[in-house]
């Protein structure tokens, strides 16, 4: 997709996030306090990133995920902006800035893949069938 179609496409923080490797400001976004069951997939290119049974409140403002659904869709990167030394998340088919991953997060994995929610889309587990992921209704199987 050019970058004149996803600048139809996104909201304006969405691009910027995503394709400007911006941040949204903590606690003023969609999913950092949203706790339903389902799976968080790319805004930009809807593949599959998050489950909501990987999620929990780290207080950090942004929503936080103790790994992802694959590992082999994300891409991580060394970060170097802002006068720190971080971990890039971008998705790996969209390539789509996500956030970052740090070493500070629950077991069992100890990582916090901090994510902005303008880089992300919600589909509710109940929807997973209808919106063509329902490969991935085994997550919520032991539930």
């Amino acid at each position: 997709m050019s970058k004149e179609d996803l600048r139809k496409k996104l909201t304006e923080i969405q691009y910027e996030v995503t394709q400007n490797n911006g941040t949204e400001r903590p606690f003023h976004n969609e999913y950092w306090d949203f706790f339903e069951e389902g799976v968080y997939v790319d805004i930009v290119s809807g593949e599959p990133l998050f489950s909501s049974t990987d999620k929990f409140d780290s207080n950090c403002g942004w929503p936080s995920f103790t790994k992802p659904i694959k590992e082999d869709q994300i891409v991580e990167k060394a970060d170097f902006s802002h006068f720190m030394v971080r971990t890039e998340v971008r998705s790996k088919e969209g390539d789509s800035h996500l956030g970052h991953v740090f070493e500070d997060g629950p077991p069992p994995t100890g990582l916090r893949y901090c994510i902005n929610s303008a880089a992300l889309r919600f589909i509710p587990r109940e929807d997973l069938d209808k919106e063509g992921y329902g490969e991935l209704s085994y997550l919520f199987e032991s539930k």
